[in-house]
């Protein structure tokens, strides 16, 4: 069985191996050691020449949490406004607050600055750090994202993979969410029984899905 897998992806080795494993989309970011970082206008422009496939980039200013600056914020708006520019298919993204909720004044900027370019826009596993997990989704819907990634308020996806299946039925189609970290050929057939998640992300590009 195949399944619709984006490839996670911090070098340009990694990005062809996408291709190689059949991968359907690119996350591309830097620093996956620290939970990946935005990557460089080089190797944005570098994946962009070397791939047919479509790019999401990881717009995070810096690794820690999800609590930002104005200053963060305006680096992340010109972040995206590089995607838009360069001919990115989207962006991934997620701003909370420190009570644990989704900072929906962040995200309305952040989103109605991909919209303008034209970017789609995946809420990243900062979701999985929310308070509750019910009310951010909603929220999420809200703000107008395409996707949310998750691991199911979970250590990972096949932990999470009853939690995912939760967050599909709630979603009812408003949304797409993909199940995500530390998917594996020997575990996304349990993580898609169990959670019914039509996506999948994994920075797992040994074989092939």
């Amino acid at each position: 069985m195949s399944y619709f897998l984006e490839a996670c992806c911090p070098t340009i080795e990694a990005v062809r191996d996408a291709g190689r494993i059949g991968a359907a989309r690119i996350e591309l970011c830097e620093r996956l050691d620290v939970g990946g970082v935005t990557p460089s206008e080089a190797l944005l422009r570098e994946t962009l020449a070397a791939t047919s496939l479509p790019v999401n980039v990881l717009v995070r200013p810096r690794e820690g949490d999800f609590i930002y600056s104005e200053g963060e914020v305006q680096a992340m708006l010109e972040s995206i406004r590089l995607c838009g520019r360069l001919g990115a298919n989207g962006v991934v993204t997620g701003a909370l607050r420190a009570d644990g909720t989704v900072d929906s004044g962040i995200m309305r900027r952040l989103v109605s600055e991909a919209r303008t370019l034209g970017l789609q826009v995946t809420f990243h596993r900062a979701f999985d750090e929310c308070a509750a997990p019910m009310e951010a989704l909603e929220e999420i819907i809200r703000l107008g994202c395409d996707r949310l990634l998750t691991s199911g308020h979970a250590p990972d996806a096949y932990e999470g993979r009853e939690m995912i299946g939760r967050l599909v039925r709630a979603a009812a189609g408003r949304i797409i969410v993909m199940a995500g970290y530390r998917v594996r050929p020997g575990n996304i057939a349990a993580i898609a029984a169990a959670s019914g998640a039509p996506e999948f992300h994994s920075s797992w590009l040994k074989e092939r899905y």
